[in-house]
């Protein structure tokens, strides 16, 4: 039985970015597209599509951790006989004699398909989601902006309707498991289930598979959309369209679409929540004197007053002129925090004035701070 992690070449600690970028870049190697002479490239994508969507899924990669852990990855009988549409949980054999589950991926699979749910792997599922990334300047971000995105999926075959059966044939009820997709058996007091090895879990079989998706019931397609990015997009805020994500199996409904913003930092303004932050540089005089500056916004400029005495640092909140909210309804602060600016060299004139100032300045600041 072959590790999930070890299919998609991660560690068991990788992140979820570092699991995507290797699903997305095992994926495009391994396309059924991309290696049409290669009749072992569709096992291959199923492997590395069956991998990802356990360990992209929090829930099922907590699971599938936990079984790993308990079980270790022992193989009973012989060694594997790989069945490309059960995936990595092992052989689909039925253990009698040469070959069979390991008890890892019995329990496993067990607990992915009745977890939460008592549901056969033979009835109607969910498509999977399918997560993409875009690439927003802080500008767009801020604003709004449709973006065009490219997505390869999977999609019920027009040919057949995605029951993957001949037209004007149809696919009849497994005589193995009766319809339920799955075969049982108990180990150590446990009842344990499995894929049934006939239907490969689907619940029926096909005798006469339709040739554009080779009883599939999906063909691989490549689908444009034009994406609207709401204003005030966070990086990593996640856009869903819906229905526009993988087939569903056994009439099971289409996955969403997940767009996925990333949004290059701004040059001059720093997020905090839907507030923005600037930094205001101010001469020694505006800050001793007071005085009325201009500073940008997202849509142009503002005069703010700085308060005579501001020292370095302070912060000064103009309402309104941040980012807007993620409902659209509100927009965050613009917080311009005063930077007092001390020139690197003056001219005679300066110095002259400065040092008549020193001399009428009898405050000792350190005298409290160095007895």
């Amino acid at each position: 039985m072959a590790d999930l992690y070890e299919t998609l070449g991660v560690s068991p600690t990788a992140s979820d970015d570092e699991i995507r970028r290797a699903y997305r870049t095992l994926a495009r190697e391994h396309h059924p597209d991309a290696n049409p002479d290669d009749p072992k490239a569709e096992e291959r994508f199923k492997e590395i599509s069956h991998a990802y969507d356990v360990l992209s899924d929090e829930a099922k990669r907590r699971d599938y951790d936990a079984a790993r852990t308990t079980f270790g990855r022992r193989q009973t009988g012989g060694g594997p006989r790989r069945n490309p549409y059960e995936g990595p949980f092992g052989d689909a054999s039925d253990g009698a004699g040469g070959g069979g589950f390991s008890d890892f991926a019995d329990m496993f699979g067990s607990i992915l398909r009745n977890r939460g749910r008592g549901e056969a792997p033979g009835a109607a599922r969910r498509g999977g989601d399918i997560e993409v990334e875009v690439n927003l300047s802080f500008e767009q971000a801020m604003r709004g902006a449709r973006v065009p995105i490219s997505v390869e999926k999977r999609e019920p075959c027009p040919q057949c309707d995605g029951s993957g059966a001949k037209s004007g044939t149809s696919a009849r009820l497994c005589p193995d498991c009766r319809g339920r997709g799955v075969v049982g058996r108990e180990a150590g007091g446990f009842d344990l289930t499995r894929p049934c090895p006939k239907c490969n879990g689907v619940g029926t079989v096909v005798d006469d598979p339709c040739a554009t998706c080779e009883g599939t019931g999906t063909r691989p397609t490549r689908r444009r959309y034009q994406v609207k990015i709401p204003p005030g997009a966070k990086d990593g805020t996640k856009v869903r369209l819906k229905e526009r994500g993988q087939a569903g199996t056994g009439g099971g409904p289409t996955g969403d679409l997940l767009v996925v913003c990333r949004v290059t930092p701004s040059p001059i303004f720093t997020r905090r929540g839907d507030d923005l932050e600037i930094e205001v540089p101010v001469t020694y005089a505006e800050a001793a004197l007071g005085a009325r500056v201009e500073v940008p916004t997202l849509d142009s400029k503002i005069a703010i007053t700085v308060p005579p005495g501001s020292g370095d640092g302070r912060a000064l909140r103009v309402a309104g002129h941040g980012a807007p909210s993620p409902t659209g309804d509100t927009r965050g602060d613009l917080i311009a925090r005063l930077r007092v600016d001390v020139p690197g060299s003056l001219t005679d004139e300066q110095r002259e004035a400065l040092e008549r100032y020193a001399d009428l300045d009898d405050r000792d600041l350190r005298s409290a701070l160095f007895r």
